[in-house]
């Protein structure tokens, strides 16, 4: 994990981190306050005996009697200090000098000073009983040199050190925490946890739709939204990849497990690449859950289906999307054995004629770990760009759909985040204007559509040229009907003459 993966999740979880850091800090700070005060306060006294010299050894014994019942009991009743009350006294020789500094700490300021300052008379007291150098009969002077002055605040606790180790050791604790449900976490949350599974591109990051109920054709309802402009970036990209593929100009859509978009990702990609004025095929090879026509809200029961049981030629199947160079070929019936037909010899046929009559097919294909059909389509198209929703797609089951293709060979092309943030940023006031308000005008100018329309001359030119007989009646947009609908028009047919009669 590098440094820029462990800040994208740490600011991800910056709540998590904020909470850490107010209950431990916060924590800190209340005991820290609840703590009773401690005061210290220093003493500076000289020790001298008569007719007699001082040894270290002699100084280090006074140092331990200051801090000995045999002087603090006595000091306590000189200054009348409650039982039970705390009372700390320690000694310090200065060098080898018969110099001491006396300290004392208490819970209040000038106690402690009075504790200091009364150590000397105290120990001066019972001195003489413990030098050696008048066998326990001489006599010990102690000099007050500095007395103790009451400090004015405390020395411990340190609220401003406690605190800021408080602070540092929530932080940690945050970020211990963060990390911890990073690697628990099961589903992808950002484009570091896509870059631990797999190392091909990130294609675009495709933003959160607000209205995917009404807006899912967000390239031809909202052209000047950010969600439209990454699926123009998605196309520019595949460009690049198409390069690498062989140059088939045709790639299928799919995803790890149902429910990350790849249907909406293809319909759009097909827009935003008809927008350039190529003719676009989009092509709905999801045989068990079609849902290309539903979203365009075109007839889906005549489709590819119906072109491998060559019951409807192409003309009549393929329908042109409004006044643009994008057609369309629905799913069909579905049928009983779908994955036999994608790996048929009809379809390899249909896909290299699919090929040579548009620039680019784009195929919206089921997901990968439920079924084997994805695999099947890999091997008609140039590459493969695998949708994940973020927050939705799970580690496992997209480290399993890339391990599934990897064992026939194949890889994806590269990934569409899907469902990213639709954070504007520092570019909001370039895209607030048209976002908005909505931006339901259309970007295609009339040479545009001028152009759509000879697309589409052209596309029925060369079908027909196919078709024996040279039916020059069919049109792509117009789907063949049933041997079920035409039994039926015909008795609708006769019902009228016997009316009229």
């Amino acid at each position: 994990m590098q440094l820029r993966d462990l800040l994208t999740i740490l600011g991800r979880r910056w709540g998590t981190l904020l909470i850490c850091v107010l209950l431990v800090g916060g924590g800190t700070t209340l005991l820290t306050l609840r703590m009773t005060p401690v005061y210290q306060a220093s003493a500076r006294v000289y020790l001298s005996t008569a007719g007699a010299v001082l040894t270290n050894d002699d100084l280090a014994t006074y140092a331990e009697l200051v801090s000995s019942p045999i002087v603090l009991d006595p000091l306590r009743e000189s200054l009348e200090i409650p039982p039970g009350t705390p009372v700390e006294v320690s000694a310090n020789t200065v060098g080898d000098t018969p110099m001491m500094v006396v300290t004392a700490r208490a819970s209040d300021g000038q106690l402690a000073a009075d504790i200091a300052n009364s150590v000397g008379p105290e120990l001066t007291e019972v001195g003489g009983a413990f030098a050696r150098f008048g066998q326990g009969q001489g006599s010990l002077e102690v000099l007050e040199v500095a007395p103790a002055a009451a400090p004015g605040a405390p020395t411990s606790p340190n609220l401003t050190l406690n605190v800021l180790i408080g602070i540092l050791a929530g932080l940690g604790l945050g970020i211990g925490v963060v990390l911890l449900q990073t690697f628990l976490d099961t589903k992808i949350r950002n484009e570091a946890d896509l870059r631990a599974i797999s190392t091909r591109p990130v294609l675009a990051r495709l933003k959160k739709i607000r209205n995917p109920q009404t807006d899912s054709l967000v390239v031809e309802q909202l052209p000047f939204a950010p969600a439209s402009e990454e699926f123009r970036r998605l196309r520019t990209n595949l460009q690049f990849i198409d390069v690498t593929a062989g140059g088939k100009h045709s790639f299928q859509v799919t995803s790890s497990v149902p429910g990350e978009g790849k249907t909406l990702t293809s319909v759009n990609l097909a827009l935003a690449v008809a927008e350039s004025g190529a003719r676009v095929l989009l092509v709905d090879c999801d045989l068990r859950r079609p849902a290309v026509a539903n979203m365009l809200g075109i007839p889906g029961s005549v489709g590819l289906t119906t072109l491998l049981l060559q019951r409807a030629g192409l003309s009549d199947t393929v329908q042109q999307w409004r006044d643009t160079s994008l057609y369309v070929l629905p799913a069909g019936e579905l049928p009983p054995n779908p994955s036999e037909l994608l790996a048929s010899e009809a379809m390899q046929q249909l896909f290299t004629t699919f090929t040579r009559q548009f620039d680019v097919v784009i195929v919206d294909s089921p997901p990968v770990n439920p079924v084997i059909d994805p695999i099947l389509i890999n091997r008609l198209v140039g590459g493969t760009v695998m949708v994940v929703r973020v927050d939705r797609a799970g580690k496992r089951d997209l480290a399993q759909a890339l391990r599934s293709l990897a064992t026939v060979e194949q890889e994806v092309s590269g990934f569409a985040l899907n469902g990213m943030p639709d954070d504007l940023g520092s570019y909001g006031h370039y895209y607030s204007k048209d976002y908005k308000k909505g931006g339901k005008a259309s970007r295609k100018s009339k040479d545009t559509q001028q152009s759509g329309k000879q697309h589409s001359q052209d596309l029925q030119a060369l079908i027909r040229a196919e078709r024996p007989g040279g039916d020059t009646e069919a049109q792509p947009s117009q789907p063949a009907k049933s041997e079920h609908e035409s039994r039926a028009a015909k008795r609708a047919h006769r019902s009228g003459a016997d009316t009229h009669k």
